[in-house]
């Protein structure tokens, strides 16, 4: 008889997507209303994402959500995921997180990350641009998906670059490629801030003290999340805070992605030993069949993303079914649908257990895309009561 570890706990990431026939007024009424149907069914954190000029979205400022989410409910956790530091300064940063734990009365996580792409990405984009019109390479996946202890990894795939929205991006969001922040420096800032501990930079007289309310001694929760073996996880490690592993964003490198992670780790005055959530996109639905059909339009929706670098509001399924993707579009969002965890409950949760025992995770984040809250609403449900989060 297969042995299951315990059910680690449920989170839940929003993307605050505006679907089609939305607007970002219905996207945040629907915001408010999910996560107090996902308090109600036992998941520990609701976190929501920034993105910006994603007219698909409506969490361009998604940290003013959290102190309304705060309000609606009374347990869940509330917090980021992420704040994008590049776009602010660590004071900013600070300062907003000790504003919203202060305000809610009931703490506050912030999860941090980097701004992209880099300077080295956005070189990599050029040469595969120049590969496609040379036609020395080809869209689509390099290889095939392979599975570890019954998780898939996924297969790189090549996709045209644009770097024309990159750079318009960069330029309205202050970003500079080519002159990357220090991202270890900016998290020592904001955890000095937060601490009481940061030290003026420069020629300040040592007896200049600076102290950022009202984040000094605000009950922040930081966390840093990361999609590969690189710097934000040495850097969540090197100061033993707790961890967001992209599997949903980047699945191709989720197993280094954490042991770099652990290999980092320093305990810390916050944290004894090493702390993983992941981040998983999934659809639960009664049946693996409905599941997959209300499914079907994440694949337009990230091929726009891809191709575009934006995506437009979320279709419906009948309106996705009118205008599928070609089999050569459906090759450049592959990797992600292989990876998204759809199904029945007992589908679902046994493909989640397999991703715990690879990864090692102590939590999961679950996000799920939709046109429809109820069948969003369902499907966060279903999960829960498949996977005993009230145990």
């Amino acid at each position: 008889m297969t042995s299951f570890p315990t059910a680690i706990p449920l989170s839940v990431l929003d993307l605050v997507l505006i679907t089609e026939g939305g607007d970002a007024a219905s996207a945040f009424a629907e915001t408010i209303a999910l996560a107090q149907a996902v308090e109600e069914a036992g998941y520990r954190r609701y976190w929501v994402a920034e993105h910006h000029l994603f007219p698909g979205g409506a969490g361009a400022a998604s940290v003013l959500l959290t102190p309304t989410i705060a309000r609606a409910t009374s347990t869940i956790r509330v917090g980021t995921a992420v704040i994008i530091v590049d776009h602010h300064t660590p004071l900013q940063v600070a300062e907003v997180a000790g504003t919203v734990a202060t305000l809610t009365g009931r703490g506050f996580d912030l999860g941090i990350g980097r701004g992209g792409p880099s300077a080295e990405q956005r070189e990599r984009g050029r040469q595969t641009n120049a590969a496609l019109e040379a036609g020395t390479t080809r869209p689509g996946p390099i290889g095939e998906h392979r599975e570890v202890e019954g998780v898939v990894i996924p297969s790189w795939v090549v996709t045209p670059f644009n770097d024309a929205r990159a750079g318009l991006n960069d330029r309205l969001l202050n970003r500079f490629p080519g002159n990357p922040t220090d991202f270890g420096a900016q998290v020592e800032d904001i955890l000095g801030f937060l601490r009481g501990t940061f030290t003026a930079p420069g020629e300040v007289p040592a007896d200049v003290h600076i102290t950022a309310s009202p984040a000094e001694g605000a009950d922040v929760e930081v966390w840093v999340h990361g999609s590969s073996a690189g710097v934000s996880a040495e850097v969540a490690g090197a100061n033993g805070l707790r961890f967001g592993a992209n599997y949903h964003a980047l699945p191709q490198n989720i197993l280094e992605t954490v042991q770099a992670y652990r290999d980092a780790f320093v305990p810390s005055a916050e944290l004894d030993s090493p702390y993983i959530a992941v981040s998983v996109d999934v659809l639960v639905a009664d049946t693996d069949e409905e599941a997959q059909r209300l499914a079907k339009p994440f694949e337009r929706w990230l091929y726009s993303i891809r191709t575009d670098y934006v995506a437009g509001p979320y279709l419906s399924p009948e309106t996705d079914a009118a205008n599928p993707l070609t089999p050569e579009q459906a090759l450049l969002v592959s990797d992600r649908v292989a990876t998204r965890i759809v199904g029945s409950p007992e589908t679902v949760v046994a493909r989640l257990r397999a991703l715990q025992i690879a990864t090692g995770a102590d939590e999961f984040v679950i996000t799920t895309q939709a046109h429809s809250r109820a069948v969003r609403e369902q499907s966060y449900r279903l999960l829960a009561e498949a996977w005993g989060t009230g145990q």
